[in-house]
């Protein structure tokens, strides 16, 4: 398979782009910078978000497409719904038919009715990286688009670990465990999204991760 990753230098961009190389899986890692290494099966493409061209040639052949970018490098979080309004208008035209997009996890539900992000613990410097992901799921949820596109909240918790290939799959709220702690190593969200694209399990639907 073929694997377009759009902001394949980023934390979580990268560990996926890791992740489908070492299950064989060739990869088109697309960036501003086009810095991502040298790999046989990689195919570096840049595409800059604020142009507007450059989408059908950055995906060109590509089986799917994983977007894991934000705003906070940029300063310019209103980059992640516009991407997603984008995304959802010119795929279908290039071919692509499944989009993976990493979003966040304020969205998802604390509590009945209650999102992570209006509860009064949330991390204040994290508030306006999780409403533009509020917003790009809004988007997602809205559009009539033919794309088959799945948004994939990682953990309110997720951080630097190790590979363990476990983890659970949820829908809409936190995921927690036993002692109430909702997390997921970096390399473990990868291997949920690496599994969801050779699967195809979900469809049109945001689905949560965590241990």
């Amino acid at each position: 398979m073929k694997i377009a990753v759009l902001g394949a230098t980023g934390w979580i961009g990268s560990t996926i782009k890791q992740e489908a190389l070492g299950r064989g899986h060739q990869v088109i890692a697309i960036s501003r910078t086009n810095n991502v290494g040298d790999d046989n099966n990689v195919e570096a493409r840049t595409l800059d978000l604020i142009s507007q061209e450059g989408v059908a040639n950055a995906v060109q052949g590509a089986d799917v497409v994983i977007v894991a970018i934000g705003g906070r490098a940029k300063g310019n979080h209103d980059i992640v719904p516009n991407t997603a309004s984008r995304l959802l208008e010119e795929l279908p035209a290039t071919g692509v038919k499944r989009l993976l997009w990493v979003g966040g996890a304020g969205s998802l539900e604390a509590a009945p009715g209650l999102a992570l992000i209006d509860t009064p613990n949330f991390p204040a410097e994290f508030h306006d990286e999780a409403r533009a992901q509020g917003e790009a799921l809004t988007i997602f949820k809205a559009s009539d688009s033919d794309l088959n596109w799945v948004f994939v909240s990682p953990a309110a918790e997720i951080f630097p670990g190790e590979r363990t290939g476990e983890y659970r799959t949820g829908g809409d709220q936190l995921l927690t465990d036993s002692e109430g702690n909702c997390r997921i190593s970096v390399e473990d969200f990868a291997v949920a999204l690496i599994d969801e694209a050779e699967k195809g399990v979900h469809q049109k639907k945001r689905i949560s991760i965590a241990y």
